[in-house]
C-alpha cells in the first residue's frame, strides 16, 4: 500500500500526524478514518495490518497519533474523550477538504468508542466497525487502577499503562461521566459491525454484547477467537481488515466496480522492508511474496508461483472453451504444475548459466465422459493456450521510469 505522512490541525490549533494510506493503484473507491486504542499511536503493528486489510479492497485509510500521542503535539494530560472525538472530526474534514469526505469509520479499544460517538454527526459514514470497544468510555478508569483515588483526591496522577507513565489529570474523569455511548449507538442508524475476542481480558466480551443489542440493523459481529485486545498476531489484524474490507463494501461498494472497471493497468508495489507485493487488476487485489526461508513473511505466492497460476488458469480456461464449443462432456479441469531451473542438455554445461532452462511441469485431469480422440485432441489443445504460446514466443518488455508524481 502506499504510505502518505500528512498531518492536520484540530479544533485548538495543534498538529495531528497521520498517515494515509492508498491502495496499490492510488485510486480508492472509498475513504476510511481509523481511530487507534487508549495511550496507543496510528502506528502501531495492529493498525498497519488492519489498514492493509483496507487497502487491499480499494479503500485508502487516514490513521492519525490523537492529541499528546506518537508524533501528534499538545499534551496528553490535557486531553479527555471530549478531544478525542473533536480530534476525529477535525481529520474527518481535513478528508473532505483534500480528498473526499470518509464512508467508513473503524476504532479500536477506546478508539471504537470514539468513532461510534462521533458517527451520527458526520454524515458522510455509512459504516461503522469497532474492534474490541467497551460500550462506555468509562471503562477505561479500570486501567488506573489504585490511581483512581489520587486522581480524584489530588486532581491528577501517573499512571503505568502499557509500560509507560502518563499523567491523567481529574478533568478526564469528569468528562467521560457524561458520556452516555449506549445512547449514541442506539440513534445512529448506520451499518455496524462489532468485532471481539472472547479471550479479551482487557475488555471483556460483554461489552461488545451491549453494543450490539443497543444497535439497530444492519449490524453484525465477529468473533475474533483466541486473539488478544491489541491484536498483537500479525494474522490477527490482517483477519480484522480484510474482513472489515469485505464487510464495508455491501454498505459502500456498490459503485467501487463501475468505477474501476475501465482500469485495464496491472499496478504493483513493494515498500522498503520484506517482500510483501501488493498488486491490483482493476477491483481485483492480489498479493506476491517469497517465503519466509529467503526473508520473505510468505503473505502470498512467489512472482514464478503466480507465473505458473497464469499458465494453469489459461490451460483450463482454453480447455473448457474448446470443449463448450464441441459440445464434449469435459465436466471439470484441474492442473497441476511445477517449476524449476534444469540445464538444457547435460551436467557438462554446470559453469554455464545460459545453459540452464526454465521447465514447467504440467499434469492435467480431465472428468467427463470423453473418450481416448477427445482427450488426446484436448492434450494437443491444452499446449496452445495463449499463455503456453506466450512462453515459447518472442517477449519484448519495455521499461521506462516514471516522473515522479505522475502516472506512465
Amino acid at each position: 500500500m502506499k504510505h502518505i505522512p500528512v498531518s492536520f490541525e484540530n479544533a485548538h490549533g495543534r498538529q495531528l500526524a497521520a498517515s494515509l494510506e492508498m491502495p496499490v493503484n492510488r485510486k480508492p473507491h472509498t475513504f476510511a478514518l481509523f481511530a487507534h486504542c487508549f495511550t496507543c499511536s496510528k502506528d502501531l503493528k495492529a493498525v498497519r495490518y488492519i489498514s492493509r486489510g483496507l487497502t487491499n479492497e480499494g479503500i485508502a485509510v487516514l490513521r492519525f497519533d490523537f492529541t499528546g500521542l506518537g508524533q501528534s503535539e499538545g499534551d496528553f494530560a490535557d486531553t479527555n474523550f471530549t478531544s478525542n472525538t473533536d480530534d476525529l472530526k477535525a481529520a474527518a474534514r481535513w478528508l473532505e477538504t483534500h480528498y473526499e469526505a470518509p464512508a467508513i469509520l473503524v476504532g479500536h479499544s477506546l478508539g471504537g468508542a470514539a468513532v461510534l460517538y462521533v458517527a451520527d454527526e458526520l454524515p458522510s459514514v455509512r459504516a461503522v466497525a469497532t474492534i474490541g470497544a467497551p460500550a462506555g468510555p468509562e471503562h477505561v478508569t479500570h486501567l488506573f487502577g489504585e490511581s483512581r483515588k489520587e486522581i480524584a483526591e489530588k486532581g491528577a496522577a501517573e499512571v503505568r499503562i502499557g509500560g509507560r507513565t502518563f499523567l491523567v489529570k481529574k478533568q478526564f474523569l469528569d468528562d467521560i461521566r457524561g458520556k452516555n455511548l449506549l445512547e449514541r449507538v442506539h440513534r445512529m442508524h448506520k451499518a455496524l459491525l462489532i468485532m471481539h475476542s472472547p479471550q479479551d481480558t482487557i475488555v471483556s466480551i460483554d461489552n461488545a454484547a451491549r453494543l450490539y443489542q443497543a444497535a439497530f440493523h444492519p449490524k453484525s459481529f465477529i468473533s475474533l477467537d483466541g486473539a488478544d485486545h491489541l491484536l498483537s498476531r500479525k494474522e490477527d489484524a490482517l483477519y480484522a481488515g480484510t474482513m472489515i474490507g469485505c464487510w464495508a463494501h455491501r454498505y459502500v461498494g456498490a459503485t467501487a466496480r463501475a468505477r474501476l472497471a475501465a482500469e485495464k493497468r496491472v499496478c504493483v508495489a513493494l515498500g522498503n522492508t520484506g517482500y510483501t507485493t501488493d498488486i491490483m487488476v482493476r477491483h481485483h487485489h492480489l498479493t506476491a511474496d517469497e517465503p519466509e526461508s529467503v526473508g520473505g513473511d510468505d503473505l502470498g505466492p512467489s512472482p514464478y508461483e503466480l507465473l505458473s497460476a497464469a499458465l494453469g488458469a489459461c490451460t483450463a480456461m482454453t480447455l473448457q472453451m474448446y470443449a463448450r464449443r464441441k459440445k464434449w462432456d469435459l465436466q471439470e479441469v484441474e492442473v497441476l504444475l511445477d517449476h524449476y531451473k534444469d540445464y538444457a542438455t547435460d551436467a557438462a554445461r554446470a559453469a554455464d548459466k545460459n545453459g540452464r532452462i526454465d521447465h514447467f511441469e504440467r499434469l492435467i485431469r480431465l472428468e467427463g465422459q470423453l473418450d481416448e480422440a477427445q482427450r488426446a485432441r484436448l492434450l494437443e489443445i491444452a499446449n496452445k493456450c495463449p499463455v503456453h504460446r506466450t512462453l515459447h514466443s518472442p517477449v519484448a518488455v519495455h521499461t521506462r521510469l516514471m516522473d515522479e508524481g505522475l502516472e506512465g
